[in-house]
């Protein structure tokens, strides 16, 4: 097992940026893009129809309760990547993506109920 430099994990968890989208229309999409320095730009817009807003609240969870749960997932992961483990540091970076998404829809969400 590779021991990990907690420098590095620093460097690339700094790489880490939320920036709020524009709400621009109602014809927005998903775009997922990876450039070689492993940054991903991830814009999302849930569909603004009755039955899209009706099954989050199905779901049992807000957006926020589940960027709460995937941050403290994520929690879970920083020992055992400082430690080594790859498979780890895999689930911490996913979980680093997923919550990135989440914040965005959360700011979607928040802009949205401001202007109500």
């Amino acid at each position: 097992m590779e021991a990990m430099d907690i420098q590095a994990v620093e460097s690339k968890l700094s790489d880490v940026t939320v920036t709020a989208i524009p709400m621009s229309g109602k014809n927005m999409h998903k775009e997922l893009s990876h450039s070689s320095n492993s940054q991903a730009t991830i814009s999302t817009v849930p569909a603004t129809s009755p039955s899209s807003m009706s099954k989050d609240k199905d779901n049992g969870m807000s957006k926020y309760a589940q960027l709460l749960a995937v941050i403290e997932e994520m929690g879970k992961e920083v020992r055992p990547s400082y430690s080594g483990s790859r498979s780890s540091a895999e689930r911490l970076k996913r979980g680093i993506i997923h919550a990135r998404i989440l914040v965005r829809e959360c700011l979607i969400e928040t802009e949205r109920s401001a202007r109500q």
